[in-house]
C-alpha cells in the first residue's frame, strides 16, 4: 500500500493523513469545504475539495490503494447521517471500486454507539449488534454496506469501531471537573489511536472483511473518572447524580434518554491481538495534557 485516500479528511483523518505521510505513504484527503482543504494542506498532505455524496465530484480524487471512509455528519440527525453514512458510502464505494484501477480495499470508520445497551457489561467484535437510537441504526446498516458492498467488487472492506474521541480540542475536562456528572460508563480512545490503529490496519495488511473495535484498555465509570480528574487538578470531588435524578431534573428528548441509558464496557482484545500498540493506553496517559494545560493556567502561566 502507497496511496491512500480518505474521504471525510477531519478531526481523526486528518491525523490518519499526517501518520501516513510520516509513513512515507502518498496521500490525499478530501473536504466538501475549501477551508476544509487548506486545513488538510496545512498538515502537510495533498487535499481536494468534493463532496463524498457526489460520484461526479468525486472523479477529482486520484486513484488509491486504499480507501477510508471517515465522513461525518456533522453532529446533526438521523436523516443526516443516513445521507453522508449509507448514500454517501454507496455512492464513495461504486465510485471508486469501479474505477479501472480499483483499490484493495476500503475502510469505513463506525462507531462502538451500535452495540447498543447491555448494562455495563462488556461487548467485543463477536457481540451482535443492537443499535438503540435512529442514528446508531443507521450506522449498523452502514457498517454492513462497508464489508458486503466492496466484496461486489471483489474489493475487501473493514469497520473500524471508534469509541468516544477525544484529544487535543476536544477534551472535556471542565464538564467533568465542575459536573454534576451523571452515572454510566465511558468507552474511550484518544484521537491519535483513533488515527493511529487504522494506519497499523493498513500497513499491517489486517482485519480484512473484519471489524475491529477502536478503543483503549481501560473503560471506566463516569464517577470514576471525573473524581480522577478532579484529583489530578486539585479540585474537590464534583457533584455526581444518577440518570434517574438527571430525567427528573431536565425535560430529555427520548432520544437522549435512551442514549444516556446505553451502557457498556466496550473490550478492545482483538486490537491488542493483533499487536497495536496504543501511544495512550488508557484516559490516564491520554488526558495528561489537558491537566497539565489545566494547572498551568490555574497558576497564571498558560
Amino acid at each position: 500500500m502507497t496511496r491512500v485516500a480518505i474521504l471525510g479528511c477531519g478531526y481523526v483523518g486528518t491525523e490518519l493523513g499526517r501518520q501516513l505521510t510520516d509513513a512515507g505513504h502518498d496521500v490525499v484527503g478530501v473536504r466538501r469545504s475549501e477551508s476544509g482543504v487548506e486545513s488538510i494542506e496545512s498538515a502537510g498532505f495533498a487535499g481536494v475539495q468534493a463532496d463524498v455524496t457526489d460520484g461526479d465530484a468525486l472523479t477529482a480524487v486520484p486513484d488509491a490503494d486504499a480507501v477510508v471512509f471517515a465522513a461525518s455528519s456533522g453532529g446533526r440527525g438521523a436523516e443526516a447521517a443516513r445521507e453522508v453514512y449509507v448514500e454517501g458510502l454507496k455512492t464513495a464505494i461504486d465510485h471508486f471500486c469501479g474505477r479501472e484501477s480499483a483499490p484493495d480495499r476500503v475502510v469505513y470508520t463506525s462507531s462502538t454507539g451500535v452495540y447498543g445497551d447491555h448494562d455495563g457489561e462488556w461487548v467485543d467484535e463477536a457481540t451482535p449488534i443492537e443499535p438503540t437510537t435512529p442514528k446508531t441504526e443507521v450506522l449498523a446498516e452502514a457498517e454492513r454496506i462497508a464489508v458486503e458492498r466492496p466484496a461486489e467488487y471483489g474489493v475487501d472492506g473493514t469497520v473500524a469501531r471508534y469509541a468516544g474521541l477525544y484529544g487535543p480540542d476536544r477534551y472535556r475536562l471542565d464538564r467533568y471537573v465542575e459536573g454534576p456528572v451523571t452515572e454510566g460508563y465511558l468507552n474511550m480512545v484518544h484521537r491519535d489511536d483513533a488515527a493511529g490503529a487504522v494506519r497499523y490496519l493498513l500497513e499491517s495488511d489486517l482485519a480484512r472483511g473484519e471489524a475491529v473495535n477502536v478503543v483503549d484498555d481501560e473503560p471506566v465509570s463516569k464517577w470514576k473518572f471525573a473524581d480522577w480528574l478532579a484529583d489530578q487538578c486539585g479540585e474537590a470531588e464534583p457533584p455526581k447524580r444518577t440518570i434517574e435524578d438527571r430525567l427528573a431534573a431536565e425535560d430529555l428528548s427520548e432520544t437522549v434518554e435512551r442514549r444516556l441509558r446505553t451502557s457498556k464496557r466496550v473490550s478492545n482484545e482483538k486490537l491488542r491481538g493483533l499487536d497495536y500498540e496504543f501511544a495512550f493506553p488508557t484516559y490516564r496517559e491520554g488526558y495528561r495534557a489537558a491537566v497539565d494545560a489545566y494547572l498551568a493556567d490555574d497558576d497564571g502561566t498558560a
